[in-house]
């Protein structure tokens, strides 16, 4: 089976021939698509859901809130400093340090985990904007590629 591409200027055009395309069986491993403004009908058709990046972002962000008071505490037990009869570990000062390093390592593990997670096309098939204008273009690759 070879490559075939499928070109169209309305919308209502390309979703139908997108909904005859899954249901004919071919798989969304297969279907490459180009469109010139974002459509929510082709992630309904395509049952897009979230990834695991979200997952990165929650480790990230649970590890650095519960390292920043680890830190804080750890800090304050080795090295305490008594003031006028104030307990040594008072978490609302704390709070402050675990909360931007749960920021910190979530951002972190976040940009960590799209790196990992990203699939990047490879540059003999990448599809260029300036190939088809302002159409709905949709590209179904054969068994060999």
């Amino acid at each position: 089976m070879m490559t075939q591409t499928y070109q169209y200027e309305e919308a209502e055009a390309f979703l139908s021939k997108l909904r005859e395309l899954l249901q004919s069986g071919i798989s969304q491993e297969q279907l490459e698509l180009q469109l010139p403004y974002h459509l929510p009908e082709v992630e309904q058709l395509l049952e897009l859901r979230p990834g695991p990046l979200r997952f990165f972002a929650l480790t990230g962000g649970l590890s650095g809130f519960l390292g920043g008071l680890g830190l804080c505490i750890y800090t304050a037990l080795s090295w305490p400093l008594i003031t006028g009869g104030k307990p040594i570990v008072s978490l609302p000062p704390f709070l402050i340090i675990a909360y931007l390093l749960a920021v910190l390592f979530g951002s972190l593990a976040s940009f960590a985990g799209f790196l990992l997670l990203a699939r990047l096309p490879k540059r003999d098939n990448l599809l260029e904007p300036s190939d088809f204008g302002n159409h709905f273009v949709i590209v179904v690759k054969g068994e060999g590629q």
